[in-house]
């Protein structure tokens, strides 16, 4: 197969008007990927820090930019055998989803959800296996718990609210304006906290009746790392998925001792094939047949041509979106 493919190149990184739309060969599918000729790919916060700089794709990974695409498969590797050529997906790509064509390994693709179109289903890959992993695989989040999630007006964030919900947790939100909390008890929240009027900790400790939560899904870190972990109840988790107001904090690590309490974190991007598709499983038994009911769907901020990614960019770096940022691809 010999294929051009149209993408975004964002040369050395930098400001979002580093991105350029460009030309490159497209490499064939070897193994156990597929091709996917892409009809919309989903912007992600990982993009935009590998954008700038500061987070290099793992060894192995494309160099491209996007992390999940939705599309038509057109050419299978020898090994792939899960998929034929003129199906619909979504996938967890490895990065070059901003892209006329894209590979996936086989395993990191998900069947578009009955009902569903293939904007939406762009949107699930990225925030929902990163969800689920982290909530539910290493948190071990169950009904009657009760579960924190900050930043709840991103994509991550309605994600954790409206599966939390889903399987039976109380949930709570921590935002930014009122605007957010609204679209977050909209989307399932039993409680949004808009942090720049409340103290969250305060807060939540008062709705908790003093007992705290089981679970927080935390990006932020940095200052919320030590009210994170005063704010777990009994063998509470605290789970870390990102650090946009850095990684390095004082910790009094005696919550940690007294309450039992577990803290963990991981990335996604790095882990094994086996892994994720691991998570892909889960998310087919468990989370589409919700999806079919019309039950924890994806939120759609704004959508932008892929020639305007750098518009994407920045809208994603102001956080006024409540929701998914996505790139059109196919015209």
């Amino acid at each position: 197969m010999s294929l051009r493919c149209t993408f975004i190149d964002h040369g050395k990184g930098g400001a979002p008007d580093c991105m350029r739309i460009s030309e490159r060969a497209m490499e064939s599918p070897v193994g156990r990927q597929v091709l996917i000729e892409v009809a919309y790919a989903g912007v992600n916060r990982p993009d935009v820090l590998q954008r700038s700089g500061s987070y290099p794709p793992p060894p192995g990974a494309s160099p491209h930019l996007g992390l999940e695409v939705s599309g038509t498969i057109v050419a299978v590797g020898p090994e792939a055998h899960a998929w034929k050529v003129g199906d619909q997906v979504c996938a967890l790509t490895p990065g070059g989803g901003y892209a006329q064509y894209c590979l996936a390994d086989e395993r990191h693709c998900l069947p578009v959800p009955r009902g569903m179109d293939l904007l939406s289903a762009a949107a699930i890959p990225e925030n929902y296996f990163t969800v689920w992993t982290n909530v539910f695989d290493r948190a071990r989040l169950s009904a009657g718990e009760k579960f924190l999630v900050h930043g709840g007006s991103s994509g991550i964030g309605l994600t954790a609210i409206q599966l939390a919900r889903a399987f039976g947790a109380e949930v709570w939100t921590t935002v930014g304006s009122q605007e957010k909390a609204d679209a977050c008890l909209k989307a399932g929240a039993h409680h949004a906290v808009p942090y720049r009027d409340k103290d969250f900790e305060a807060s939540v400790r008062e709705s908790t009746g003093g007992a705290g939560v089981d679970v927080i899904l935390d990006m932020v870190g940095g200052a919320y790392i030590n009210k994170n972990l005063r704010l777990l109840a009994l063998n509470g988790r605290l789970v870390q998925i990102a650090f946009l107001e850095g990684s390095k904090a004082e910790i009094d690590a005696l919550p940690i001792m007294i309450k039992r309490l577990q803290f963990t974190g991981s990335t996604l991007r790095p882990r094994s094939d086996e892994d994720k598709g691991a998570i892909a499983q889960s998310l087919s038994a468990k989370v589409a047949p919700l999806m079919e009911q019309g039950q924890c769907l994806p939120l759609i901020h704004e959508v932008f041509p892929l020639a305007e990614a750098a518009r994407a960019h920045a809208l994603m770096e102001s956080s006024r979106h409540i929701g998914k940022i996505m790139l059109k691809v196919r015209q």
